[in-house]
């Protein structure tokens, strides 16, 4: 067996074969005549092998084409399909529009091959995941396993996480999209000196023309997406797959990242097969969106996966949730998720910049329950009403994003938050350091009671359009303050002045140590990970107008973390 450098880097089993033998172009006709170019790995092997199908925009080059080579050394046939409209493929590409029946016509042509033998597995992160939710309700018992990663099954609610616009994620993909189809050295070049255009589009007032200045040109689904603002629009539903969830028969492993953009639909989809009585299996790691290690995690656990799904070795493990815990460095093996059996407790924000916790934790939760919160709080130690401390957030110097989930994985994940709390539009609310360990584990929201007012000359005028973003962090003995997770939410328009605003945080497992302290950031926005709110109430891109908005955090505010049992 010929060295593999691949496998081992990947942690794969070993390989059976050392010959793989690869079909290139393959033309794959869909129902109206267009026809998706695909590439074919056969292992050179006497016997029936099981298929794994990987559909996606990005291209079949490298890494994926490595990728595609290893696995089928581990005898698997591998088919990776351009999308329509992408690459050599034919047809107009349109995000989420026919990638239901353009997986539908790909099953039909697999069965139609001498090769295939009636086992159908998926694999794939991001966008190649939702595909495989496009096809996995009606792909019948066929479909033996899938491999989903970083992903959702519908793309709507992540468009307009909080209720804002996902400015940086669309952007920044539809910037993706456009330079696989334009000139290489342009590109590089770009790329190399720190996407400037790009940058430009994100800061660009009104967003309708972010994408002109990005690209140099209109992207229809990025103008449509601006439109279409509410995921419960018949544009999101007919494109989602999440009312398909409960039809799904096969196995699925599930595998996310604490920073990743899509983790809080993707724990979504996993209640959704929990309530259908399915049993997937989910594994969250310490990742972004692009995480090395999550490229790696995912390959050697989807392997495995597959190979116990189709007569292999490989055992399923015990316990179907896997996840990550930050502060420990270590791994945590659950039976469901949210953890049976937490508690939950409240962090009060008082004056002086202090927090609190409650000394009376919330009751455990029965195995079958995990409560929504209304945002409405609970009798607090401080009065009700009483000035916390106040911010004004101005739009034309939106407070900015630093690190957490974004899609560029060199601006993600965990950074020293000094630069953003020095602002004066960042609010910090911190614990005396712990005397003892602080284990959370599961989902993290918060209750902020906000009274916003115009800044300027009608100061006492309420201003019914701001956001609110909440952030946990820890504070080391060093004073400095790394972000574990955070989220946002954009007001009602009928909020009433000095009542709470309900934000869910992602989720987090993070133990604190003793010595350290608790922080909680409170700021009107995170641009451009969320579009600015110009505090007016413009529909999407069409932001004319720039208000500024002082928000007063009024007792009781509080953040609900959920305790490991």
């Amino acid at each position: 067996m010929r060295l593999d450098p691949v496998g081992r880097w990947l942690k794969l089993p070993p390989a059976v074969t050392a010959r793989v033998a690869v079909t290139k172009a393959i033309p794959v006709r869909m129902r109206d005549g267009a026809n998706l170019r695909a590439d074919h790995y056969a292992p050179t092997l006497d016997a029936q092998l099981p298929t794994v199908l990987v559909r996606t925009p990005y291209g079949r080059g490298a890494p994926t084409s490595i990728l595609c080579r290893a696995v089928a050394r581990r005898g698997f046939h591998v088919l990776i399909q351009s999308c329509r409209g992408t690459a050599d493929s034919g047809g107009t590409f349109e995000p989420l529009a026919q990638e239901r029946e353009d997986g539908l016509d790909t099953l039909d042509w697999l069965r139609a091959q001498p090769w295939y033998d009636g086992r159908l597995l998926t694999y794939g992160p991001s966008y190649v995941g939702f595909v495989q939710w496009a096809l996995a309700a009606e792909a019948g018992d066929e479909l033996k396993a899938m491999a989903t990663v970083v992903t959702a099954s519908d793309f709507g609610p992540p468009t307009y996480a909080g209720g804002a616009f996902s400015l940086d994620t669309v952007l920044t993909w539809s910037a993706l999209l456009e330079a696989q189809r334009g000139p290489r050295l342009e590109n590089a070049v770009e790329l190399l000196r720190g996407q400037p255009r790009l940058q430009r589009g994100l800061a660009r007032v009104p967003m309708v023309e972010a994408d002109r200045v990005t690209v140099g040109n209109e992207i229809e689904f990025f103008q449509r997406w601006l439109a279409e603002a509410d995921p419960a629009n018949p544009y999101w539903t007919q494109r989602g797959h999440a009312h398909r969830l409960p039809n799904v028969t096969a196995p699925v492993l599930m595998i996310g990242g604490w920073y990743d953009i899509f983790l809080p639909w993707q724990l979504a989809d996993y209640t959704a097969l929990r309530a259908a009585g399915r049993h997937p299996h989910l594994t969250i790691g310490p990742w972004h969106h692009g995480s090395a290690g999550l490229f790696q995690q995912s390959a050697a656990e989807a392997v495995a996966w597959f190979r116990a799904h189709t007569g292999g070795p490989e055992q399923i493990r015990d316990h179907p949730v896997r996840v990550h815990v930050g502060g420990a460095d270590g791994w945590l093996e659950l039976r469901d998720w949210p953890p049976p059996k937490s508690r939950l407790q409240r962090w009060y924000l008082g004056k002086a910049a202090t927090l609190t916790a409650d000394a009376a934790e919330l009751p455990a939760l029965d195995e079958d329950v995990w409560p929504t919160p209304d945002g409405t709080p609970d009798p607090s130690p401080t009065a009700v009403g009483d000035l916390l401390d106040s911010f004004i957030y101005d739009p034309k110097d939106p407070t900015p994003a630093l690190g957490g989930p974004r899609l560029v994985g060199k601006i993600a994940g965990r950074r020293d938050n000094g630069p953003l709390e020095a602002r004066p539009d960042v609010l910090t609310f911190t614990s005396e350091p712990l005397t003892a360990p602080l284990f959370v584990v599961g989902p993290v929201t918060a209750a902020i009671t906000v009274r916003a007012t115009t800044a300027g000359r009608d100061e006492d005028t309420p201003a019914p359009h701001f956001d609110v973003f909440v952030r946990l962090c820890e504070v080391d003995e060093q004073g400095r303050s790394w972000n574990i997770c955070d989220g946002l939410a954009r007001a009602r328009p009928d909020h009433t002045p000095g009542t709470p605003v309900h934000v869910d945080l992602w989720p987090t497992a993070y133990r604190f140590s003793p010595g350290r302290r608790v922080r909680i950031q409170i700021s009107g926005g995170a641009h451009p990970r969320f579009s600015r709110n110009p505090g007016t109430g413009a529909p999407l891109g069409h932001e004319l107008e720039l208000r500024k908005v002082r928000q007063e955090i009024l007792t009781p505010s509080f953040v609900t973390l959920p305790l490991a049992p």
